[in-house]
């Protein structure tokens, strides 16, 4: 599985039912809450239509083989939603089926320093997923990655070299990126991250605590 590289390969992963789990979540995710891809999604989703109508059938070959391979693919675990839970506004649907819940109620956040706080889904299909809390006003400390990393707004905003998003956007980077996200000043920022490889520590603060936030 991946994650794969540059926003429209993202989408076109996503269509082709090519990307990580986490990461097709957060793709979905980022269509339910903003229109802004939905037309290319459709676009692309049309093209894929019109090339398997006019191509033509393949006879299938080691057909016992290839069902095991199916078969025994690894299945993502099912998180059953509690039916009496409140529906928090500020999960899609998508999301709410990874977490197992309607809500952020409850969840066991764990601060990694003062104003920023995780709550993490764990190893997922080769990713790392995880919720982000960000405190208004504050930063995350200046990092990169090894691999690719995909961020989607869920309330609040926040500001990097590359612009500004707000609830609904998806930010993209790399190991090209090096940036230092901070959190609106009206409101805490809360995202949901998908990462591919590991995030490295760039700046003096960030070296000093990096021990702490492998913990």
């Amino acid at each position: 599985m991946e994650i794969t590289t540059g926003l429209d390969e993202l989408l076109a992963g996503y269509v082709a039912g090519r990307l990580a789990e986490p990461a097709r979540v957060l793709v979905s995710s980022h269509l339910e809450l903003s229109p802004r891809h939905r037309g290319y999604v459709r676009s692309l989703e049309a093209l894929a239509g019109a090339e398997l109508d006019n191509t033509a059938p393949v006879e299938l070959t080691s057909r016992d083989a290839r069902l095991e391979a199916i078969l025994g693919l690894p299945v993502m675990p099912e998180r059953r939603i509690q039916p009496c839970e409140s529906f928090d506004p500020r999960l899609p649907s998508s999301l709410r089926g990874l977490l197992g819940r309607n809500t952020l109620d409850g969840l066991k956040w764990r601060s990694l320093m003062p104003g920023v706080k995780e709550f993490k889904f764990g190893e997922m299909d080769g990713c790392t997923a995880s919720l982000l809390w960000i405190k208004a006003g504050r930063a995350v400390p200046s990092h990169t990655h090894d691999g690719q990393e995909l961020t989607l707004v869920l309330q609040g905003g926040f500001s990097d070299t590359d612009g500004h998003y707000v609830r609904g956007d998806l930010a993209f980077a790399d190991d090209h990126v090096d940036h230092k996200p901070i959190a609106d000043d009206d409101e805490d920022c809360i995202c949901f991250a998908v990462t591919e490889g590991h995030l490295r520590l760039t700046g003096p603060l960030g070296r000093l605590i990096a021990p702490f936030m492998r913990m």
